[in-house]
């Protein structure tokens, strides 16, 4: 029996087996211990105190499921005796047939692996064959590519260009359609311009006597705007007198002294003309 081999199936196997805790694998030990004591004869006669002494186990509980796992999981073979005085037997399995397998099966893995890179180094030729051919077709594709490329930028530059003349003509349009009212404007620019200059007192005279004025009041209207420079409200220029000479024309009434038209009235206006006297008893009562 080499233990060696033996321990080291056993190791490689729990490193597995993740359902196993460092109590399983002490038990473990302490059963191959006692198995080493009985030369490797199986089945061993235990007792449950030494196992559990050497195990480091204080729990009966713990122990008895412990011993248990071990045998579903197939490292032992537990036959308990019920008998306090009758140790139970055990039988440890041999697991070193399990190491020559693994063995055997890593050989095999090795073996295939180099069977498959022999078998991939085989097509490389085909595999060039087909990367040459697919270079060829990219090639094809890239130029067939660069025509529609050259074809959208042809459809480009003609609708820029369309565009452009579009806008001339539009611009070419506006212009003519704008000519006419511009010298409109013009005019209407040089008659503000006559109505916004300041007037001489013949032409107010004459603009007065048109609107059946008489001459008095368009020497008013020149004197009042010539003594304060032509100002409406002593703040802003007059941009049209003509205007100005209408609205004189309407509130000429308002550029007049105030008269009184009953001045009997204003005599008959007191002191104490409402008969209110001064002495007053409050103590009367209303």
């Amino acid at each position: 029996m080499n233990y060696i081999k033996h321990l080291t199936a056993f190791f490689e196997r729990v490193s597995q087996d993740y359902d196993l805790n460092p109590t399983h694998i002490s038990l473990y030990v302490a059963l191959f211990q006692s198995w080493n004591y009985n030369r490797f004869q199986n089945p061993v006669s235990i007792c449950r105190g030494e196992i559990m002494r050497i195990s480091k186990i204080a729990s009966f509980a713990t122990y008895h499921k412990c011993i248990k796992d071990l045998d579903a999981k197939g490292y032992i073979k537990y036959e308990p005796s019920y008998n306090p005085f009758k140790g139970s037997l055990v039988h440890i399995i041999d697991l070193t047939e399990e190491l020559k397998v693994k063995k055997n099966s890593s050989k095999t893995k090795v073996k295939n692996e180099q069977a498959n890179e022999q078998v991939i180094e085989l097509p490389t030729e085909q595999a060039l064959n087909k990367h040459q051919t697919s270079t060829k077709q990219a090639l094809v594709s890239s130029i067939n590519i660069n025509k529609h490329i050259k074809h959208y930028k042809h459809d480009i530059e003609n609708t820029k260009n369309k565009n452009q003349n579009n806008l001339l003509n539009n611009s070419e349009n506006e212009e003519k359609f704008h000519a006419e009212p511009v010298e409109v404007k013009l005019r209407e620019k040089k008659k503000s311009d006559s109505d916004s200059t300041i007037p001489i007192l013949e032409n107010v005279i004459s603009f007065f006597q048109e609107n059946n004025q008489n001459q008095i009041e368009a020497e008013k209207f020149f004197n009042y705007f010539e003594s304060n420079g032509w100002l409406v409200g002593g703040k802003t220029k007059m941009k049209n007198w003509k205007a100005a000479a209408k609205n004189w024309m309407l509130n000429s009434n308002k550029y007049a002294k105030p008269t009184n038209r009953h001045p009997e009235l204003v005599e008959g206006l007191k002191p104490n003309h409402l008969h209110s006297h001064q002495n007053k008893n409050y103590d009367e009562p209303l």
